[in-house]
């Protein structure tokens, strides 16, 4: 009888967690393994063994993580556990909750995770190396993928323990990136969302080094490497951009259409006072006048942002000036969260914590708010005509997105009745409608 090496994979978290996981699928089918969906129950009783990629960034990604550990260990005895949850102030979680997991690893730690996996399921003998695709094995659909072009973080925001589970900035060479780029575009993604902890200190660590591409000098630095990006001839989108001085030398390749008008700004408030009790940088009017240059810059811009609130000290006039600055600042698209406690984070300990059912309603009430602004800025673009890439066909039409719109995070596109499109294919449409969200469309 053939020896079992089927493997269980579940990945949960971020994009960036997702993109540890594809390069341990890499790995993994590269020598022979076969691989399965470890939420599967059948898969997780047939599997060798699972692996489950955890998030620990906040109490809701903890106890979700340690929920599929507790499920993958009524399926399975052999479950490895890496990711966020394993950093080395959580694995007492883990090995408390469940002393039975085989072993328990951090973020980014796919040649730990590879040890363990021959420790408990030897490699098959001789493995084909066409047994993998060029570009390694992806979780996105095929005409879309992330990109990762560094680890870590070095801010220390008091809310956040990202560099205590991933570390300080390490940069991956523009070389070494740029020939994962290739690949993908070889292999027929469309679309290329280039992610780290903070985009914008890309290259910082190393000292902006000179590397090289197709033999050429250039800098390890975000802007040769949007540079180098938009040679490649698809979308190309930034996310996690924080609004440091050096984004400005993006904006003019944006208004040449040479890579996405789009930025992922993760601002958090808006309030000086509670941007400084959060580490962040408190000088929001700097922040305005920047968003304001970047659009005489590239009229056509999208920002995305991120907020907290009932961060603790928050009052009803620092929610106010956060109203205040979103009324100013005429955002695209904006995420919100209740603030939480975060096991390690250094606001555990501030004072005046504000009840979370008031920031529960504070959040909602900046989504309404928001709300108005998103449909007043989506209802412009009516009667105009925009390139749409498809992500899916059903019965009921074609679902795509504009270049103003990331997967997952941001609105969709709706062509109804139109089902001659396939995923990846781009296409041009006739904005007719739109709500707080989304946009309708009609091909042309």
């Amino acid at each position: 009888m053939a020896e079992n090496l089927l493997i269980g994979i579940i990945s949960l978290g971020c994009p960036k967690a997702s993109s540890d996981t594809e390069l341990i699928l890499t790995r993994l089918q590269s020598e022979g393994y076969e691989i399965c969906d470890g939420n599967n129950l059948e898969n997780a009783n047939n599997a060798a063994l699972l692996i489950i990629n955890t998030c620990g960034f906040v109490d809701a990604a903890i106890e979700e993580s340690l929920d599929a550990i507790g499920e993958a260990l009524q399926q399975n005895d052999k479950v490895i556990v890496t990711g966020c949850l394993g950093a080395e102030h959580h694995q007492q979680i883990i090995q408390k909750t469940y002393p039975n997991v085989l072993a328990v690893t951090g973020p980014h730690s796919c040649a730990e995770v590879m040890d363990l996996v021959h420790k408990f399921l030897p490699r098959p003998h001789e493995p084909f190396a066409d047994l993998i695709p060029p570009q390694g094995v992806r979780l996105t659909p095929e005409h879309f993928a992330y990109l990762k072009i560094s680890e870590g973080c070095n801010h220390d925001c008091s809310f956040c323990i990202i560099p205590k589970l991933r570390g300080k900035l390490v940069s991956r060479s523009l070389g070494e990136v740029m020939n994962e780029a290739e690949l993908l575009v070889k292999s027929g993604v469309k679309e290329i969302l280039v992610i780290s902890q903070d985009t914008s200190a890309y290259g910082v660590d190393l000292k902006y080094r000179t590397g090289f591409y197709n033999g050429r000098p250039m800098k390890t630095r975000l802007k040769e490497l949007c540079q180098a990006l938009a040679s490649l001839g698809v979308w190309v989108r930034l996310h996690y951009v924080y609004p440091y001085p050096n984004v400005d030398e993006i904006l003019p390749l944006m208004a040449e259409g040479k890579i996405l008008p789009y930025l992922d700004v993760p601002l958090q408030h808006a309030s000086p006072k509670i941007l400084k009790a959060m580490k962040r940088p408190a000088f929001i009017e700097n922040t305005l006048q920047r968003i304001c240059d970047w659009r005489k810059i590239c009229p056509d811009l999208a920002i995305r942002s991120t907020f907290i609130t009932g961060f603790p000290g928050e009052t009803d006039a620092d929610f106010d000036l956060l109203l205040q600055f979103l009324d100013e600042a005429k955002l695209d698209r904006v995420g919100c969260f209740a603030y939480s406690d975060v096991v390690g984070a250094v606001a555990n300990n501030f004072a005046d914590k504000v009840p979370e059912a008031l920031a529960m309603e504070r959040r909602d009430w900046l989504l309404e708010n928001q709300a108005e602004i998103s449909a007043e800025k989506l209802s412009q673009k009516i009667d105009s005509q925009l390139q749409i890439l498809v992500d899916m066909v059903d019965e009921e039409g074609t679902i795509g997105r504009s270049k103003y719109d990331a997967p997952e995070v941001d609105g969709v596109v709706v062509l109804d009745n139109f089902f001659d499109a396939k995923p990846g294919e781009f296409i041009n449409a006739k904005i007719i409608d739109s709500d707080e969200h989304d946009l309708y469309a009609q091909k042309i």
